[in-house]
């Protein structure tokens, strides 16, 4: 499930992604060195290396927690609903409408979006995988009980999340009354699409 991206790089506190996280939001990824990150975590540099052999790994890692960290609280809110389809909607919803307003994501777009790119055209981030993974998993289930019409689990949440692809890429363009419209539309596209 979902669950699964949290763990990628645990879910309780890390100073050195913390400190990364804030460095990021301060200046940038440039800015975000190896060494400007121990010095914000109060580790030594050697400390930083041991896990994350350069800057890019680390900022791999600190977007896996972060936005990993946003489906699990939208998967985790739509626990409560009953519907299975419901469900798997409430979750991509809850998922997106997060990552609108997600600060890293917004400033990744801000500054730099080209470092973006590769999860468009090359080749899947841990996050998307996990993020598959736990779809075409909420999809087969809500199959079994009929919620869902038929069809290869994989394939269907793999197109869900490549048509979440635009919303989310467009997040700084769109302000309060535009997302909630956005989203209300994305809905739609959900329900029918999976009904």
């Amino acid at each position: 499930m979902l669950t699964d991206v949290a763990q990628t790089e645990g879910a309780e506190p890390d100073p050195v992604l913390d400190a990364a996280r804030a460095t990021v939001l301060d200046f940038g990824i440039s800015r975000a060195t190896l060494t400007e990150v121990a010095k914000r975590a109060g580790v030594s540099r050697m400390t930083v290396y041991r896990r994350f052999q350069d800057a890019p790994t680390l900022l791999r890692a600190l977007m896996t927690r972060e936005f990993g960290a946003v489906l699990i609280d939208a998967q985790d809110d739509a626990e409560a609903v009953e519907d299975p389809l419901e469900r798997v909607v409430a979750t991509v919803i809850g998922g997106v409408s997060r990552l609108l307003v997600q600060p890293l994501l917004l400033r990744l777009l801000e500054i730099e979006p080209e470092l973006l790119l590769p999860y468009l055209v090359e080749r899947l981030g841990e996050f998307q995988k996990a993020l598959r993974a736990g779809l075409t998993a909420m999809i087969a289930d809500a199959q079994s009980s009929g919620d869902v019409r038929h069809g290869d689990p994989t394939e269907l949440a793999a197109t869900i999340e490549m048509i979440c692809r635009g919303p989310v890429l467009a997040a700084r363009t769109l302000n309060a009354d535009d997302r909630e419209a956005i989203v209300g539309e994305l809905r739609q596209i959900l329900v029918s699409y999976l009904s």
